[in-house]
């Protein structure tokens, strides 16, 4: 589950809303200036909670390497007040969740786990 209200899943169950707004969800990510950094969406959650810790340290190496790559390239760019190349921009068939995912499993299982902690035993005689 995600930490912010999210319209999405009422958005997904009716296509032709779906099919309107698309269109205006990827003018918005393009707009946001991350992917002219080179970020994916996921890179921008923020670190402080402590689900998002839990998941960074499941990350596979490869991926975990790819996350601190992109913010420290991001980061370089800031700096200089200079965007990447457009043709090192992130795409949009690359900005796919890698992190979100995570994040709900462990949501999941922190959910799971409380409602074992609280069950009671009922015995029968």
């Amino acid at each position: 589950m995600s930490t912010y209200p999210s319209l999405a899943p009422f958005i997904i169950k009716r296509p032709w809303l779906t099919k309107l707004l698309t269109p205006v969800a990827n003018w918005y990510s393009n707009a946001a200036g991350y992917r002219q950094l080179g970020l994916r969406a996921d890179d921008l959650i923020c670190e402080e909670d402590e689900r998002v810790i839990k998941a960074l340290k499941r990350l596979p190496p490869k991926e975990a390497y790819d996350r601190v790559y992109r913010l420290r390239r991001a980061f370089q760019c800031s700096c200089t007040h200079k965007l990447l190349p457009k043709e090192e921009w992130t795409k949009d068939s690359e900005d796919v969740p890698y992190l979100q995912p995570l994040i709900d499993q462990i949501h999941a299982e922190e959910k799971e786990k409380d409602a074992l902690d609280s069950m009671t035993v009922i015995r029968s005689h």
